[in-house]
């Protein structure tokens, strides 16, 4: 029985949690309420405490202070979506009721548990029951009143998950929406397999083993990787700068025609490629009918994978700039704008749009691709403004931004936009010569409510949700994030939603197509639009969006 632990103990048990969670992520995902293909709840909470494993791996701290202290940091940085951020919240907290202890006894244990419940309640402004908040402030509390019985860390442990276990199936009858669905809370799953993989760790179990489809690593084996693993040769990236207006789309199909891994970002006056191709020379030539050339970098991956391979250290040729820059005199800096703007989105269409209406950056995420606090940090540190502005534009990334607050020295104001239609919206209001930053943010928030959000998504698994008999394959038709309809046919929940266009009176009507539907296809499917709304303002746009057929703004 452990009455105490080291920091190399502690250390093992975050492992073990880690594995735990890792390789139940597929049945916490499954918990998701809707079965729309957005459940990431197990993948976020273990991409969240691996970034914890991967820095403990790093480094060799010594106390539990040490652990809990670099833990928390990396949590911090590496939370994913709002079940990561709240795990990260819970080992803050844990890491601020450590300090100074090299070792924990059950009591130190059972203090930080609370202290890290505490850490999470105060960060979310509406704590809802039936939540990770409920199992964890629950099984903290038993956890207390355990170690008043016996003072060692397996006894107040397990009376934790005993009493988070007992929580846990309460939650479906704590939340209307689970006890809907039947299911139980998937954060608090996940938070409770993470206990159960510290406690199992102390007893000397196994460590959960993670099949390929389960296991993430720190970086790729590229031993693992054979030469007929790379379709094409050179990795080929260049930016042009545009001498006239021009339709890139000719462009994007010839290099379709040559390669893959195509990636084309576009500004007013330039664009960039990203192209994997046999022939980096014609894609070179060919992109020059639409401007000047203005730098190129190509690599040889096949050269590289062998080198990685074989343990040799590879040459880039970002490293050759490096190089050739040695000596030359250093750019001075530009001088830093009162306000710059990012938003968070995926697809092509999408992210050129919030680049047209001003933002400064683009974060590729959204549905089932949450980026981290970490990923959001560095665009806040590549945007040339004291004042940031972060469109997080999903409901499930919004917490993760707010952590960027108090990171960095520039001053960052989340804009809660739940949707890209809210997070448009919001562009589309700001006015750099209102006011100060307040004002800004207020008008921001207002243009945001003012718009209606309708999506179109496929059931990702058999459901019965709210009285609808969902099966895999249908599609979904989301009014606000609530279900509005299901159907085999997409063109009856396009009626639908025109319909409720129209009772609104909508002015404005954008209709967003994604990645799996053509231009012909979606003119036709938004005809209805304009035919139930014929004063209305009807525009379809591609936004190259993955997982949702359709993203409709009523405005």
């Amino acid at each position: 029985m452990h009455e105490t632990i080291t920091g190399a103990v502690f250390k093992e048990m975050l492992f073990y949690g880690a594995a735990s969670v890792a390789a139940a992520k597929q049945n916490i995902n499954d918990l998701n309420v809707f079965p729309v293909p957005d459940g990431d709840t197990g993948t976020n909470m273990s991409l969240t405490i691996q970034a914890a494993a991967t820095e403990l791996k790093k480094k060799g701290p010594r106390t539990v202070e040490e652990v809990a202290g670099i833990a928390a940091n990396a949590m911090l940085r590496g939370a994913r979506g709002n079940s990561g951020v709240i795990l990260s919240l819970l080992f803050r907290g844990i890491s601020k009721s450590l300090k100074g202890q090299e070792e924990a006894d059950g009591v130190a244990l059972a203090s930080a548990m609370q202290e890290g419940v505490a850490a999470a309640y105060n960060a979310v402004m509406k704590p809802a029951e039936g939540t990770i908040l409920t199992v964890s402030r629950l099984a903290a509390d038993a956890a207390m009143s355990a170690a008043g019985d016996e003072n060692t860390v397996e006894h107040i442990l397990e009376a934790a998950i005993r009493q988070g276990g007992e929580t846990l199936k309460e939650t479906v009858n704590m939340n209307p929406v689970l006890k809907r669905a039947g299911v139980v809370d998937a954060g608090g799953k996940g938070f409770l397999i993470i206990l159960e993989g510290m406690l199992a760790c102390l007893r000397g179990e196994a460590m959960p083993e993670l099949d390929e489809s389960q296991a993430t690593r720190d970086k790729a084996d590229f031993a693992e990787l054979g030469d007929e693993d790379i379709t094409f040769t050179f990795d080929t990236v260049f930016i042009v700068r545009k001498t006239k207006a021009c339709d890139l789309a000719p462009f994007r199909s010839y290099l379709n025609s040559i390669g893959d891994s195509i990636v084309i970002s576009e500004g007013d006056d330039m664009f960039k490629v990203h192209v994997h191709t046999d022939i980096p020379g014609d894609a070179l030539n060919a992109a020059q009918q639409y401007g000047t050339l203005e730098v190129a970098k190509i690599e040889n991956m096949r050269i590289q994978q062998e080198d990685m391979a074989a343990g040799r250290k590879t040459i880039s040729a970002d490293e050759l700039e490096d190089d050739d820059a040695q000596g030359m005199p250093e750019e001075e800096p530009e001088e830093r704008k009162p306000y710059g703007f990012l938003a968070v989105c995926a697809g092509d269409g999408l992210a050129a749009v919030f680049r047209d209406m001003g933002a400064d950056g683009v974060i590729s995420g959204g549905q089932t691709m949450n980026p981290s606090t970490e990923s959001i940090l560095k665009e806040i540190e590549h945007t040339n403004a004291d004042t940031v502005f972060v469109l997080p534009n999903n409901k499930n990334i919004i917490m993760a931004a707010q952590q960027c607050v108090g990171l960095t020295d520039k001053n960052v104001v989340v804009i809660p936009t739940a949707t890209v239609p809210e997070g448009i919206s919001a562009m589309m209001a700001v006015d750099l010569e209102s006011g100060d930053a307040k004002s800004i943010e207020q008008t921001m928030i207002d243009a945001a409510k003012n718009v209606s959000t309708a999506q179109i998504t496929y059931a990702a698994r058999d459901s019965d949700f709210d009285g609808n008999d969902i099966h895999e394959g249908d599609f979904l038709a989301l009014l606000d994030g609530k279900l509005f309809g299901v159907d085999k046919n997409i063109s009856v929940l396009l009626e639908k939603l025109a319909a409720v266009a129209a009772e609104r009176d909508a002015e404005f009507i954008n209709v967003f197509y994604g990645e799996d539907v053509d231009e012909a296809e979606a003119s036709c499917d938004a005809a209805c639009f304009s035919e139930k709304l014929p004063d209305a303002e009807v525009s379809v746009l591609s936004g190259g969006q993955p997982v949702y057929y359709y993203i409709i703004s009523m405005e």
